[in-house]
């Protein structure tokens, strides 16, 4: 079993917060670790596959490994298959410029991590032993890896099915999960022109309480820009609530105007908020519509919380 020193441990981080200063959006995992093996090469040993995982690398499995302890320290976060780096992050990487050190300093964090759980969460799970013996895993993957790449693909499949799905029925999903949440939708835009609005709500049946909803839904990959969010905007009237939900995202300027808005509000939801929405209402959709995006829950073993 190989050593996992402080020196390695530190270029690994190094180098992957260094990677991950230069996406201040993110970078999706398996292209952070494609870079990374770029600037920082796999040794022979790493380069090999484990024994009992055939097609399996050592490689990409110490380095996500070797970040349990950085995301802990909130240096670096892990979002749907997605890594960024925090502003602790971008400070230990100005801070610390010595691989070695860093790798020490990694090792003084999660000593002094342990030693504030209490005593009914101390339990050391076989993976934390390891970070603490400056120790490879053992030559099978254990469930860190194999749980962080199970999230990703599932968020990577769902991601592409989403941005496949027919524009209609993505307008119909939008209007089905706010049925599941207690809103009542009045109108879903038939194919054609919209005008600018594919659905309006209420928060009640008749709608005379509260303001009047009106959505917007974009389907496509890129990200609604300003002008896009301002045309919006202009068919809200005063007492009207905006809801854009865009697959895509938005752009930092649409999301400061969105921010400035006094008069009109306005609700920005992009693809990670649709689907945590989804997830969390799913039980409330209604049958027919869970069809267009069905999900199953499937449990695995987390040491890393």
């Amino acid at each position: 079993m190989a050593e996992l020193t402080h020196k390695r441990r530190g270029e690994y981080i190094q180098n992957l917060l260094k990677i991950l200063s230069e996406h201040p959006e993110g970078i999706k995992a398996k292209e952070a670790l494609q870079e990374l093996a770029k600037r920082l090469p796999p040794t022979p040993y790493e380069s090999a596959d484990f024994p009992n995982s055939p097609g399996y690398r050592r490689y990409e499995y110490y380095v996500r490994f070797s970040t349990i302890v950085p995301v802990k320290a909130g240096w670096m976060t892990k979002t749907k298959g997605r890594w960024a780096i925090t502003d602790d992050g971008k400070t230990i990487l100005g801070k610390i410029k010595d691989p070695e050190a860093l790798g020490d300093e990694i090792s003084r964090f999660w000593r002094v991590w342990k030693a504030n759980q209490p005593p009914e969460e101390t339990a050391v799970t076989t993976e934390e032993k390891h970070v603490a013996e400056e120790i490879f895993p053992a030559e099978r993957p254990t469930a860190t890896g194999s749980l962080e790449e199970a999230e990703e693909t599932a968020w990577a499949n769902i991601t592409q099915y989403l941005q496949q799905m027919n524009p209609y029925d993505f307008q119909k999903l939008v209007a089905a999960l706010l049925r599941a949440m207690d809103y009542h939708v009045d109108w879903v835009a038939p194919p054609g022109k919209d005008e600018g609005i594919d659905i309006v709500a209420y928060a009640d049946p008749l709608g005379m309480e509260g303001p009047r909803l009106k959505v917007q839904v974009k389907r496509r990959a890129d990200r609604v820009g300003f002008e896009e969010l301002r045309s919006f905007l202009s068919v809200l009237g005063d007492d009207d609530r905006g809801l854009y939900v865009a697959i895509g995202g938005f752009t930092n300027d649409a999301l400061a105007k969105a921010r400035a808005q006094e008069k009109r509000r306005i609700t920005l939801i992009d693809l990670e908020k649709l689907f945590d929405l989804w997830v969390e209402h799913y039980k409330r959709v209604d049958e027919e519509s869970r069809r267009l995006l069905p999900l199953k829950p499937i449990y695995f073993l987390d040491f890393q919380n």
